[in-house]
């Protein structure tokens, strides 16, 4: 049990991470406002959680409907302390392969609904003085593999909002968080998570080799990371970032490899900045 009892505000609870961060909450004692836009999937949330979960529908590219269903579940709870910015899904396939129309629709719920939730939170943390924001990228938003890209650039942008994010708030008693998960076994690679984009016989070579990039040893136990996300949220000292599973070395070479090309172009770099006024 956590040292305070803490309201939760969860997009996407209804499957997933979601899911199991809400029962989590909901286990040792905190209350949940759960939304999901299939009602019908928070169902099992409400066992032996009484009056401790608001159930909810919502779809977060309803910006209106974000921002009504916000001021319910702080009006039900009285506050809000975790706001957990969940619901989003994937888009499989090449730069070349992926519609536009695709392309605006990922947009418009990973990054567009992670913003307007955070919208309409802000005024209600701004007024308490505290409260905790948290938005899951995905170790997809520190670094890029091919055949995801799009849904990458959303991950990454994401990751930008929530590092301006934290320093805007923090005079204001608001922590933030992005919560960036590597590969698990949960839905996301379904077809209710991912969507795939007509697949062109050019990339079929590439399609083979991203394959092989995903064995199944490389996949966590979703499980796994419920008491992680519950450490976050009752550290008095949040970190701004949290690399869930076993990518660290992966995102260290990547970076390192991102210093290596700055420098070697630095010279190029410091005389593209002209002359000294």
């Amino acid at each position: 049990m956590a040292d305070t009892m803490k309201v939760w505000f969860i997009t996407g609870a209804g499957r997933g991470f979601g899911r199991l961060w809400a029962e989590a909450a909901l286990r040792r004692g905190d209350k949940v406002a759960a939304s999901a836009r299939d009602p019908k999937a928070l169902e099992p949330l409400a066992a032996n959680a009484g009056d401790r979960l608001l159930p909810l529908a919502l779809d977060v590219t309803d910006r209106p409907a974000v921002f009504d269903a916000v001021s319910r579940a702080a009006a039900h709870f009285g506050r809000l302390d975790v706001v957990l910015s969940n619901a989003g899904y994937g888009v499989l396939g090449a730069v070349e392969e992926t519609s536009f129309e695709d392309a605006r629709a990922i947009f418009e719920t990973n990054v567009l609904g992670t913003l307007s939730l955070i919208q309409a939170a802000l005024p209600i943390l701004r007024a308490q003085r505290s409260g905790h924001i948290l938005s899951v990228t995905s170790a997809g938003g520190l670094l890029a593999f091919p055949l995801m890209a799009v849904y990458e650039a959303t991950k990454f942008a994401i990751e930008g909002l929530g590092e301006a994010l934290a320093q805007e708030v923090a005079e204001f008693g608001i922590k933030v968080t992005l919560i960036e998960p590597g590969p698990y076994k949960t839905d996301f690679m379904s077809g209710t998570s991912l969507k795939q984009s007509n697949a062109l016989p050019v990339y079929q070579a590439m399609r083979e080799r991203f394959a092989t990039m995903l064995p199944a040893e490389i996949f966590g136990d979703p499980a796994a990371t419920a008491d992680a996300i519950l450490k976050v949220v009752d550290a008095e000292s949040p970190p701004l970032r949290l690399l869930l599973g076993r990518m660290l070395p992966l995102v260290k070479q990547a970076y390192s490899e991102r210093l290596t090309t700055w420098e070697a172009w630095d010279a190029v770099a410091q005389a593209a900045h002209g002359a000294a006024p």
